[in-house]
């Protein structure tokens, strides 16, 4: 079985970034209206639908076979739109909608805002030991190029 190579990106937090992260928004006191995130929300649900390369169509296929109930590209659109107060997408369905989209961003900020951190997949975290690896690599590199100048320096005295 072959498995699936996970780009690194640069932007990542670290796990350790997460969690100190984590500990501050739970100590910080939240202030009023500070946990309203419907327009925040309803842009992280758009961005993800863009980010995913699939249509709502798709989406709503794949959300709806995910379910076992039918959801549809109309659900999806009042979902995403910031003028329908009533619409909101009911948090049953949204492990469906990051699996459908291939995004963690929903429920990334519900869980933040819960106190809470979302640990990701297997796969995240070894992209992220990979990057830790590709740094301490560096690292090395510039430590021999130093010690090599620094020989040469002494050298010539």
């Amino acid at each position: 079985m072959t498995k699936r190579h996970v780009p690194v990106d640069d932007g990542q937090l670290s796990l350790l970034d997460l969690i100190k992260e984590s500990e501050e928004l739970r100590r910080s006191t939240p202030s009023e209206g500070s946990m309203n995130i419907h327009s925040r929300f309803c842009h992280v649900l758009t961005q993800a639908i863009k980010d995913s390369g699939y249509s709502r169509f798709e989406i709503a296929g794949r959300m709806s076979h995910l379910l076992g109930i039918e959801i549809t590209k109309f659900m999806i659109d009042s979902w995403t739109s910031e003028s329908k107060e009533g619409h909101r997408i009911p948090a049953e369905y949204l492990p469906a909608f990051c699996s459908a989209t291939e995004s963690r961003e929903s429920i990334q900020i519900l869980s933040e805002l819960g106190g809470m951190f979302c640990l990701p997949g297997p796969e995240a975290l070894r992209a992220e030991i990979h990057k830790l690896s590709e740094e301490e690599k560096q690292i090395r590199i510039e430590k021999r190029k130093r010690e090599q100048f620094l020989k040469e320096m002494e050298g010539r005295r």
